[in-house]
């Protein structure tokens, strides 16, 4: 393992080795069936501690791309192929759909005490600047804020110009369908979120239901469907459960990358995952610029407030301007201060990390 571990860098050195194995199992440095080097060399190796190496190795077996052989050791279960399988080779019966059929769309409740006293603070100090009308694509001290949580928390390095604030997934649905068009075919998970469907048929555009299988959608169905743009939550679809594995995740990318396509990613509640870094975006996986990125406030804070966001790739914010530049922003200014001074004073990422820890304990 020829790697270096910046020991002055913000990233633990768990992180920077998992990242680096990571990428050279994708990139068939390490190639499916593999070894991995002990614990104890890949330790000696690189210069960090034997428990850094289990952090970093704990971390690919959660994702999917190794898995550990009970005295053998480590060995790489991801390869680049997978997922082209022929039809019917996958397993959906219902039992597989059913493994976290509990999942549902309620939040864990944010602390009502914080959420008030922030109200109060940013009514003092913003004033009457909070009866401000709304930026089209949302306030500009939101963008930022939700600009920097996400390059400090979820590895996505966007400009505030490439997000938009609305009032919840629905009517960001709908701007995405104006934004790619209504000639396009639309592709969504079976099952998936009922209102995902109705906005499509509300918007009167061609969608095609992809069937799920154990760790996403089928990959028959998907490569013979017709669909221009697939809408996918990769992590624990609703109301399934099922999330995506590293495979598929990347197997959705290659399918994005052949012609004219893109993917609307629904990361729903993978603030909440019980591992011990954040869940993988495929925002990030991709150098085409052809994954929208989107998320919503209603499972982290609360639902009451009806704020979503989404992140655009830069080549669409002058297509977004221009074709949707007059909209004006569904969220009022109030709202919008309040969720960028709870991002900003820290409170957001305390409560997401104390659901955390909570949902791990149980886990165990």
């Amino acid at each position: 393992m020829n790697y270096i571990i910046q020991k002055d860098s913000e990233s633990p050195a768990y992180l920077q080795l998992y990242r680096l194995i990571r990428d050279d199992i994708i990139r068939g440095v390490y190639p499916w069936g593999n070894r991995l080097p002990s614990r104890r060399t890949a330790a000696a190796e690189t210069g960090v501690s034997t428990v850094t190496v289990e952090h970093a190795y704990d971390l690919l077996c959660e994702e999917g791309y190794i898995e550990a052989r009970e005295r053998s050791g480590y060995f790489v279960s991801f390869r680049v192929e997978d997922g082209f399988l022929a039809p019917g080779s996958e397993d959906t019966s219902p039992s597989v759909l059913s493994t976290h059929s509990s999942a549902d769309r309620s939040a864990p409740e944010f602390p009502f005490s914080v959420l008030t006293k922030t109200m109060r603070r940013v009514m003092n100090d913003f004033g009457e600047t909070i009866l401000d009308r709304s930026p089209g694509q949302g306030c500009l001290y939101l963008r930022r804020a939700i600009s920097q949580y996400l390059a400090q928390s979820r590895g996505i390095f966007a400009d505030p110009a490439q997000i938009v604030i609305g009032s919840g997934s629905e009517y960001l649905y709908s701007l995405i369908v104006e934004l790619l068009g209504r000639n396009r075919t639309y592709g969504i998970e079976s099952p998936s979120y009922k209102k995902i469907e109705q906005v499509y048929q509300a918007c009167n555009v061609r969608y095609e239901m992809l069937p799920l299988g154990k760790d996403g959608i089928e990959s028959a169905a998907l490569w013979k469907s017709g669909a221009d743009i697939l809408h996918i939550s990769p992590y624990r679809s609703y109301p399934s459960g099922v999330t995506a594995s590293a495979s598929k995740r990347h197997e959705y990318i290659r399918w994005a990358d052949t012609g004219d396509r893109y993917l609307v990613e629904d990361d729903f509640e993978s603030e909440f995952s019980v591992s011990r870094k954040p869940e993988e975006t495929l925002f990030t996986h991709t150098d085409r610029e052809n994954v929208i990125y989107m998320n919503t406030f209603s499972q982290t804070v609360s639902p009451s407030l009806r704020t979503g966001y989404m992140v655009l790739p830069e080549r669409l914010s002058p297509l977004f301007e221009k074709k949707l530049g007059f909209y004006s922003c569904t969220v009022p200014t109030f709202i919008q201060y309040v969720l960028a001074e709870l991002i900003r004073g820290g409170d957001f990422e305390r409560h997401i990390n104390r659901v955390r820890r909570q949902k791990r304990r149980e886990y165990r």
